[in-house]
């Protein structure tokens, strides 16, 4: 069942800002979503594109087995790689260059997991999005949009709540403060993540 989302700011420009995270006055992230973005696409044109960039060609960091410890959009795509937070960091701010307003969402699977949500101008609608990649189980696309039906999420994994998996329903506009001291004071090296992860934003 699709969970019904509470937008924690009501003014847009929120979810617009750039900030230590979330970078997108970057000359890398301006550069790399003025690229993304389609000729003469829609809103949702662009909106796809960049989910498609973010979910299939930065790897995630647990299924590429990586080390290195990424937090910022910016660093996220000069390395090509992050845990699927720092994704969703990467993802806003591309978004957020072209004016397109996008935050941030969480999940509770084992750990905290975290996507985005994304404003459809055009519709007057949010819309999350998971842009972890799809691997090792996860199968997130992007969903079909049309005016006159809801959109069908399509998530990485749907959730069982028997396990005590839960979504937070808020759309927060900065990251969560405890993925950012989680991942700022994380050290590089194999399987960094594990035992360190948050359980709530």
């Amino acid at each position: 069942m699709k969970t019904a989302l509470k937008i924690e700011s009501e003014r847009l420009e929120d979810y617009l800002a750039a900030d230590a995270i979330v970078d997108h006055d970057h000359p890398l992230i301006r550069e790399t979503a003025d690229g993304l973005s389609p000729t003469g696409g829609t809103e949702v044109d662009v909106i796809r594109s960049m989910f498609h960039f973010v979910r299939d060609e930065i790897d995630h960091t647990v299924d590429a087995a990586d080390p290195r410890v990424t937090l910022m959009a910016s660093e996220v795509l000069r390395e090509g790689v992050g845990l699927c937070y720092a994704k969703a960091h990467l993802l806003a701010a591309l978004l957020r260059s072209q004016g397109i307003p996008a935050g941030f969402c969480y999940q509770r699977i084992g750990v905290l997991h975290g996507l985005n949500g994304v404003y459809l101008a055009g519709l007057d609608r949010w819309i999350r999005l998971d842009p972890r990649g799809n691997k090792n189980g996860a199968d997130a696309r992007f969903p079909l949009i049309q005016a006159s039906l809801p959109e069908e999420e399509r998530l990485a994994w749907p959730l069982d709540p028997s396990k005590g998996e839960i979504d937070f329903p808020t759309v927060y506009a900065a990251p969560s403060s405890a993925v950012v001291e989680t991942l700022s004071s994380a050290k590089p090296g194999p399987a960094w993540y594990e035992g360190i992860l948050p359980h709530a934003p």
